[in-house]
């Protein structure tokens, strides 16, 4: 039922920022944590980011801890992901997901790609040497 819409991918020099917006459909937007998963070519879908209903509560995967920045406007059913000192390893396609069961879902669930509800269909993001 809820649709989940990415964009701003693209292509980008290693050291430089990018910003990621997910657009969400539906009414219950605000029910739900949000996060971020990214899959390199030949590479298992991993945890980027997540943040809480209210987003004040924000868990990141050590690879990205410090440099991306997940953040989410309920107003506008948008959730966004500031990256910046983008590195090559960072390149993959991104996808925007969403876990209905909100703080319900145990701590060591959170970074599991079965725990999330809804995905959207990725943007990709390519960093260059």
């Amino acid at each position: 039922q809820v649709q989940l819409v990415e964009s701003g991918g693209g292509l980008v020099q290693a050291g430089g920022s990018l910003r990621l917006s997910c657009a969400a459909s539906g009414r219950t937007f605000s029910s739900y944590a949000m996060g971020w998963f990214r899959q390199a070519p030949g590479k298992e879908r991993e945890f980027v980011a997540r943040i809480n209903r209210s987003g004040a509560i924000t868990t990141y995967a050590d690879s990205v801890k410090g440099r991306f920045t997940i953040s989410r406007d309920n107003a506008k059913n948008t959730v966004y992901l500031q990256m910046n000192s983008l590195k090559p390893e960072d390149t993959a396609v991104y996808y925007c997901v969403a876990d209905s069961h909100g703080a319900a879902t145990l701590s060591n669930r959170r970074t599991l790609s079965a725990t999330y509800d809804y995905w959207g269909q990725g943007t990709q993001v390519t960093v260059s040497s």
